[in-house]
């Protein structure tokens, strides 16, 4: 028998992550229980996915793998209202900043509960999520397994001590806003140099996504891949030097240790 997969509060990553795991094949929807804040938000999931629904008790009491993708700031409320009621053995799924397993643990007051905390990040709207996750010492490696294939339908996990999430949150959680803005800056350039704008921000991240994947693919460091497009007098090392000049990877690596920073202030209770 296939387990049960229950999701408590269905936002644009509870959404995403639905999307990926019914579109893999590997998960199917009769198996899947959602609950939803509005009887809009309700229909929409049942129209969209074919998904079961019910209140967050009935999604609690029938889950193997509880997923709360909720709020953060709604996370002490919902388990106060369901922690009677979820079955031995369920395994907890975190995916709030700022909640820790502690936190979680701490909330159930259940004895050898089951939780794994996982941080996906907003491209598993188009199947590209880059997820962290970690587990308690209850869940077993084949536990953790079942849980990794659930983000791997929709992207690729990497489980890494909990302690290193605020690092991750500033390197994957908050990196697509640093691409978004990189492509916008060069549609930007382009449009000055004449290029249509309905085409300019398309071959922008055209570049940026290949650029992506030959740092995957090629298993080069990034330093070594740039310096192949730079020829001796040309065109990008020109570019480069002036990056340089200008601070861009000051600017970034600045900007990732100030998002870091304000993780950590996130978690402090």
């Amino acid at each position: 028998m296939e387990r049960i997969i229950g999701f408590i509060g269905c936002g644009n990553m509870g959404t995403a992550m639905l999307s990926g795991m019914i579109s893999s094949n590997k998960f199917s929807p009769e198996n899947i229980i959602c609950s939803a804040k509005s009887d809009e938000s309700k229909n929409k999931l049942r129209e969209k996915f074919n998904v079961n629904i019910g209140n967050n008790i009935e999604v609690a009491e029938k889950s193997d793998i509880l997923v709360l993708a909720i709020k953060p700031n709604l996370y002490k409320k919902v388990i106060k209202e369901i922690r009677e009621n979820i079955k031995q053995n369920t395994i907890i799924v975190i995916i709030a900043a700022g909640i820790t397993i502690h936190d979680v643990e701490s909330w159930f007051s259940i004895e050898n509960l089951k939780i794994t905390r996982a941080m996906p990040n907003t491209p598993a709207l188009v199947g590209e999520a880059m997820t962290a996750l970690c587990a308690n010492e209850n869940v077993t490696l084949e536990e953790l397994e079942e849980i990794k294939e659930i983000f791997n339908s929709f992207g690729k996990v990497e489980e890494i001590n909990e302690e290193n999430f605020h690092g991750f949150i500033a390197l994957c959680g908050s990196s697509p806003a640093y691409a978004y803005m990189i492509i916008e800056a060069m549609g930007e350039a382009a449009i000055r140099f004449g290029i249509p704008a309905n085409k300019a921000y398309n071959l922008a991240a055209q570049s940026l996504l290949g650029s992506a994947k030959m740092v995957l693919e090629s298993n080069e460091h990034p330093a070594m891949l740039r310096d192949k497009v730079c020829s001796p007098g040309g065109t990008t090392i020109e570019a480069v030097t002036k990056l340089e000049e200008e601070g861009l990877r000051k600017a970034i690596i600045n900007a990732m240790k100030t998002c870091e920073e304000k993780s950590k202030k996130m978690s402090k209770k």
